[in-house]
Order: structure tokens, then C-alpha cells, then sequence
């Protein structure tokens, strides 16, 4: 159980990180929103930290983006999701 909760949040790391370059945000500005330094952030991006639910909930407001998707998806899902929500409005 240990491997696939890992691999989950290496998962979830990786789907941060592709959203906020999807985005064109800096690493920089989602550690101002979040009032972390960027090195907090990128550990957490690179799955060395432990994410709270505080913090993911935060992560995905500022990244905006739906939590359950952040959990759910794969970074190119999530792009192809959210690419295809701006061009149906």
C-alpha cells in the first residue's frame, strides 16, 4: 500500500506542475499566493513534501482548477480538460 500511495502522490505532484506550466505561472508566484518560499514549493512540486488537504485545496484554488480533477487525472488529461472547457465558452 505504501508504493501506491507514493506513486498517487507522485502522480499528483506531477499534475501541479503541469497545470501551473499550462497556466504560465512561475513557481515564484504560486509561492507568493500560497506564502511559502519557492524552494517549499518546488519540494512539493517534486514530491519531497507532504501535501496537507489545506494546501492541495489552496494549490488547486490558485491553479484553478477542480481538486477532484487534480486527484483524478494525468497532467496531459488535465490540460486537454480544461483546454477544451475555454474553447466550449
Amino acid at each position: 500500500m505504501e508504493v501506491a500511495v507514493e506513486t498517487k502522490t507522485r502522480a499528483v505532484a506531477a499534475n501541479i506542475r503541469k497545470i501551473r506550466e499550462y497556466r504560465d505561472y512561475s513557481q515564484e508566484y504560486l509561492a507568493m499566493k500560497l506564502g511559502i518560499s519557492q524552494n517549499a514549493y518546488s519540494k512539493i512540486e517534486l514530491a519531497y513534501t507532504k501535501i496537507t488537504l489545506e494546501r492541495l485545496i489552496q494549490i488547486a484554488a490558485v491553479l484553478e482548477v477542480n481538486l477532484i480533477d487534480l486527484l483524478n487525472y494525468t497532467g496531459e488529461d488535465l490540460v486537454q480538460l480544461y483546454e477544451s472547457a475555454v474553447r466550449s465558452r
